[in-house]
């Protein structure tokens, strides 16, 4: 069996933005259970950007998977913070190719004239917060979606 396409399901690889606490429930919804090696994650400090390379379970897909009785599927995807001022992190080994990291939810903390953190919290008690100057988050495919490793939909409380 070969991986599945974008074009064989007549879909779009997905491209979302993020500007207010509505939209980021629905791009929070599609990464959760993302998976990443912790060195996936860059704060471009220089361009007020927080990036992650990470590897996103199609939850979109999931039903169409089950019905037709197919693996589930994973794309590679860009999440992408702007207008970062600062990145604080807590139970993360940056840097380190071995350490792989779960997104369990994203939440944001509103602050005062629209600034506010950006909190991604990953299973194992870990958390990445990123102080905002307003609120702007992207999703974005970045490859073709794959079978999922494990062939199962992510399962847990």
């Amino acid at each position: 069996m070969s991986d599945a396409t974008f074009e064989d399901g007549g879909e779009a690889p997905l491209r979302l933005r993020a500007l207010d606490a509505t939209d980021l429930e629905v791009i929070a919804t599609l990464v959760q259970d993302a998976v990443l090696p912790a060195n996936e994650i860059k704060f471009l400090k220089h361009h007020r950007r927080l990036a992650l390379l990470i590897n996103r379970f199609r939850w979109e897909d999931a039903q169409a998977a089950e019905r037709r009785g197919r693996p589930f599927e994973r794309v590679q995807s860009v999440l992408s913070v702007e207008d970062v001022s600062r990145v604080q992190s807590q139970g993360v080994a940056q840097g380190d190719d071995d350490t792989v990291l779960s997104i369990l939810s994203i939440d944001f903390e509103p602050g005062e004239d629209g600034t506010g953190r950006l909190v991604l919290t990953l299973a194992g008690d870990g958390a990445i917060a990123a102080e905002v100057e307003t609120l702007e988050v992207t999703l974005a495919d970045v490859t073709r979606p794959y079978l999922a490793p494990s062939r199962h939909r992510p399962d847990h409380e």
